[in-house]
């Protein structure tokens, strides 16, 4: 019997394919996502260090309503309230600082290596 290489060609990708997003614990690998509260007219933590391509979720856990923009307006929320999320993924290295637009004292910062 004799297979055909568009076949062997087929099988190989899915393969490969099916390697590449597992883990070495046999896992699908999965995005990081960090989570950080707004709480107190604070974030928690102020300042995280992620890779590359983490999702960074901010949740308001404060009574009152909050947003987070960056200081270069790479990302902005809309104005959160209680329990609301916001979430953005970190593509490029480097420092982002961020801060409540309604609270301007309110400030944070993403280190993405």
């Amino acid at each position: 019997m004799r297979v055909k290489p568009v076949l062997v060609a087929a099988a190989l990708a899915a393969f490969l394919f099916t390697a590449h997003v597992q883990s070495a614990g046999g896992q699908e690998a999965k995005p990081a996502t960090v989570d950080v509260k707004i709480d107190n007219f604070s974030f928690s933590p102020a300042t995280i260090t992620v890779s590359v391509g983490t999702t960074v979720r901010w949740t308001n856990r404060d009574d009152i309503p909050h947003t987070v923009v960056s200081e270069r307006e790479t990302f902005k929320s809309k104005t959160l309230d209680t329990d609301e999320q916001y979430s953005y993924t970190f593509t490029k290295a480097g420092t982002y600082g961020y801060f409540c637009s309604i609270h301007p004292k309110m400030t944070g910062q993403v280190v993405v290596k």
